[in-house]
């Protein structure tokens, strides 16, 4: 087995890539990086690559033993390498969705959007529960398929370090050719807004035709000022309840609901309840919509109720 990690020698780029944009901060954007936030980060992403040493030897061990049922012989021509890439960023974009769709894998991937700030240094806030969650099962049919495990990793490896530069407000829009087909800032700070229009979209890895052809892709509007984190934001520096807080949740959710609800607190989206005292993403969305609706209304069609209950949010 070849033993070669490419995000391994991106690790020296990353770290001069986010001194450089601390110094453009300096100059530009004093706002983008705060110490205390930018030290979890970097903490994020140290354990986060312990945490996957620990693990890598399984998750390879599971794409040995389906690579020997393989449905093809694809072996190790060109083109298999640029098809293995495009397949594990459709399985990228799946895992993505159902880690902000189903609250189990949200547990390990809200890591990532904990951070009030975006910059380079959050693209390094990466889980340290990802082998828990059991996200990497949608990589395995991969191997299935007939692509070598190597390869697959390999992929992977270079999905993750295109998604680093992408982490960044220093840059505002690429070409419009660009933009149509890959995923860049703009779309990415969409992904990691709390604003009720930006929730749960753009899922994209590397290319943003799969939001597009899946009816999850929204354009950063340059009317809505971008609020990062997360709906109920950590409100605390402490890595460790920034690492487990949702898997804390859940526990406390699952000792006190009934028992015929036990089982939705695992598998329904984040923010669902079973009394209805939360708002899923979808809540929010529909309920900001509404209020748009009755602002381009105005306030002669809008009953007393109404009208008390308008708040400016974007």
């Amino acid at each position: 087995m070849p033993d070669f990690d490419p995000v391994t020698y991106a690790v020296p780029a990353f770290i001069l890539l986010v001194l450089g944009e601390m110094i453009w901060a300096r100059l530009r954007a004093r706002q983008a990086y705060e110490l205390r936030d930018t030290a979890i980060s970097l903490a994020f992403g140290l354990g986060s690559t312990v945490a996957g040493a620990l693990t890598a030897s399984l998750v390879l061990a599971m794409l040995v033993k389906l690579y020997e049922y393989r449905l093809f012989a694809i072996g190790w021509q060109w083109w298999a390498w640029a098809l293995c890439f495009v397949l594990d960023d459709f399985a990228y974009y799946w895992s993505h969705r159902f880690g902000h769709r189903i609250r189990w894998f949200w547990a390990s991937h809200v890591n990532h959007h904990s951070s009030q700030h975006y910059n380079l240094s959050t693209a390094l806030r990466q889980t340290w529960t990802g082998f828990i969650a059991i996200t990497f099962i949608f990589r395995l049919p991969l191997a299935l398929i007939g692509f070598h495990p190597a390869m697959i990793l390999f992929c992977g490896g270079l999905n993750l370090i295109y998604q680093f530069w992408i982490h960044t407000e220093a840059i505002g829009r690429m070409p419009r050719w660009f933009e149509a087909v890959m995923n860049t800032p703009s779309h990415h700070r969409v992904h990691h807004a709390t604003n009720p229009l930006y929730l749960d979209r753009n899922y994209a890895g590397t290319f943003i035709l799969w939001d597009k052809l899946f009816g999850t892709y929204q354009p950063e509007r340059g009317d809505i000022r971008i609020r990062y984190g997360i709906v109920k934001q950590l409100g605390s520096f402490n890595l460790l309840w920034a690492v487990f807080h949702e898997w804390i949740g859940i526990a406390r959710d699952l000792w006190q609901a009934p028992w015929r609800h036990k089982l939705s607190y695992l598998l329904r989206e984040p923010g669902w309840s079973h009394d209805g005292s939360r708002e899923t993403s979808d809540a929010i969305r529909a309920r900001w919509m509404e209020l748009q609706e009755l602002e381009r209304q105005g306030p002669e069609r809008q009953g007393p109720e109404r009208q008390a209950a308008r708040q400016p949010d974007n």
